[in-house]
């Protein structure tokens, strides 16, 4: 466990646009712009409105910025209307719901004032449809549907010499900007609050950490000390709300005699820090589902809050599979890009619903 260059501080400012079609409670076009995996503007097609998501972010922009802003993704919210059926008619499809996405970005490391030019993708239901190679300039289609787009995006070589000037140039420029409106918030270190979950007695335990930046950061079970691999299972690096970031790791103790349960702990280690927070597999501290609510570590009583996490994301795990909307998988060679670790738009809204109803449900809570 630990963290492989983690000294050096590597900043991303990355864009992520999203046009569905018959998807339910989801907004038809989504944009979403994030510094270092931060959310700091939004617009979709319900409010057809940019705004910004982070009170730096507000504070170094102003309305005529935000006025640019919106006119312009209302363009790009009716181009995205018309490349969904273009699709459609690519791959033989009438109705049902479809997904179309573009997200594109860079990286900057402060130190070494090394950039890396980034990535700069289309997909569509879930697989790559089409991307643009930084190095040749030309674009890549995986797939017979995208040929037709491909030979089309190669002549237009003033659109391809303005995304590679972006890539090398403006969007690293643009990044340093704002990083510099947010530092203090980007650099922040904020420790987490760790709870075991369990949704039924016989469902793995859940080690979910919430509540901490930055997002480098390690979550493992461990037994006599050690780190486990089998039998556990880690979910990705979430967006909360407020700007810091939650993660989880699932333990199967199904073969765990109660006797073991004081050899496993569960262990949080942010990057930078020394100090790891360990937590002991203890049935007095697992929020669960089912029955009265348990007892927390610190003696308190628990709230509802926690014991419905797993029934939320069950319940939107379900959705995303059910639509068969999956995130692509970014390749450089067959290979993902390295440092890239980029949620979807679709994956990212469906974490904020989570949150809001959680939120929702605690205070109704409270009010009994």
């Amino acid at each position: 466990m630990g963290f492989q260059g983690a000294a050096a501080v590597t900043h991303s400012l990355k864009y992520f646009f999203t046009g569905s079609s018959q998807v339910p409670n989801f907004p038809e076009f989504v944009v979403v712009g994030m510094v270092d995996d931060v959310q700091v503007v939004h617009y979709d097609s319900d409010t057809e409105k940019a705004g910004p998501k982070q009170d730096w972010f507000a504070r170094n922009t102003d309305q005529q910025y935000w006025e640019s802003q919106t006119g312009n993704l209302l363009g790009s919210q009716q181009t995205f209307k018309a490349n969904i059926e273009t699709a459609k008619q690519r791959f033989n499809q009438t109705g049902g719901v479809h997904i179309v996405q573009w997200m594109y970005g860079c990286e900057w490391d402060d130190e070494t004032n090394v950039v890396n030019s980034g990535f700069h993708q289309h997909g569509y239901d879930g697989e790559d449809f089409i991307s643009f190679d930084l190095k040749t300039l030309t674009w890549i289609a995986p797939k017979q549907q995208g040929v037709i787009t491909k030979h089309k995006w190669d002549k237009n070589t003033v659109l391809n010499d303005y995304w590679n000037n972006y890539h090398n140039q403006l969007c690293p420029e643009w990044l340093k900007k704002y990083v510099s409106y947010g530092r203090s918030s980007l650099q922040r270190t904020v420790l987490p609050s760790v709870s075991l979950l369990q949704k039924t007695p016989s469902s793995p335990v859940s080690c979910h950490a919430t509540g901490f930046h930055p997002n480098r950061a390690e979550l493992v079970w461990r037994k006599d000390g050690v780190e486990l691999h089998e039998g556990v299972e880690k979910g990705e690096i979430l967006t909360n709300n407020d700007g810091n970031f939650q993660m989880s790791v699932d333990l199967d103790f199904s073969s765990v005699t109660s006797e073991d349960w004081k050899r496993y702990d569960c262990v949080f280690q942010l990057s930078g820090l020394n100090e790891d927070i360990v937590t002991k597999l203890d049935k007095n501290a697992i929020k669960t589902n089912w029955g009265k609510p348990s007892i927390r570590s610190d003696g308190g009583s628990s709230d509802s809050t926690g014991t419905i996490i797993g029934v939320v994301v069950v319940m939107l795990l379900l959705l995303i599979i059910g639509l068969g909307i999956f995130f692509w998988k970014r390749r450089t060679n067959g290979q993902d890009k390295k440092g890239l670790n980029v949620p979807t738009l679709l994956r990212l809204h469906l974490h904020q619903l989570k949150i809001q109803t959680l939120r929702k449900r605690a205070v109704k809570s409270r009010r009994r």
